[in-house]
């Protein structure tokens, strides 16, 4: 494990566990042999990463979340303080499946909020974005927001986080980033920045809160 990586001395970390460089493990976190961590993400209170869970760059993960084994976190996602996350969608205290956890993929970007449950044997999209207290039972779209219990698609979301409101035209503008997205049936995708590159630091700093945006 590499010297830059901060550990807590109340945080547990199993020998065989991969932890990148820059990564934080903060208190009364447990990381599992054989999970993998990549760089500069941070692991937040009572956070456990079990083993065959991977993480990718950049993940924040806040307190009291349990990333079980057979998830597969992308680069930037942000999972709210205590969302869950399974991996076997019919568990029975009496019945085995360890060697059945069905596969859940959060892509790239993703932020799941505060309380909201993600169940086993999904997708959740690049840069979309679930609600606090959702019940996410089907695969997430590309920036979508997701809302509710049983969880719908109740519109889109820029990379920035804002509501996409489209025109006539299929356009939108973010009010942050003044990038555009263009959505094409149920396909939505940014015009200015390809979905795969990091935004440039300029853009990488909020500029002002969420309701300032909404009263402009």
């Amino acid at each position: 494990m590499s010297s830059s990586v901060n550990v807590h001395s109340t945080a547990v970390v199993d020998e065989g566990a991969v932890i990148g460089e820059g990564t934080s493990v903060w208190h009364f976190a447990h990381v599992c042999s054989g999970a993998v961590i990549g760089k500069n993400c941070s692991l937040g209170q009572n956070v456990l990463v079990a083993d065959n869970a991977v993480l990718g760059n950049g993940v924040k993960i806040q307190n009291n979340v349990a990333v079980y084994g057979g998830v597969t976190i992308e680069d930037d996602v942000f999972l709210g303080p205590s969302c869950v996350l399974t991996n076997v969608t019919n568990p029975r205290s009496q019945v085995s499946r360890k060697t059945l956890y069905e596969k859940t993929l959060i892509r790239r970007g993703a932020t799941v909020g505060a309380n909201a449950t993600i169940v086993s044997g999904i997708t959740l999209g690049r840069y979309c974005f679930i609600g606090a207290g959702a019940v996410v039972t089907k695969n997430a779209l590309d920036y979508g927001l997701v809302l509710g219990n049983p969880a719908k698609l109740s519109g889109h979301m820029s990379r920035h986080g804002h509501r996409l409101n489209f025109d006539e035209s299929n356009k939108a503008t973010c009010p942050e980033s003044n990038y555009c997205y263009e959505r094409v049936g149920e396909t939505v995708r940014c015009l200015d920045l390809d979905e795969e590159e990091t935004l440039p630091a300029e853009l990488a700093i909020g500029s002002k809160t969420y309701g300032s945006f909404k009263m402009s």
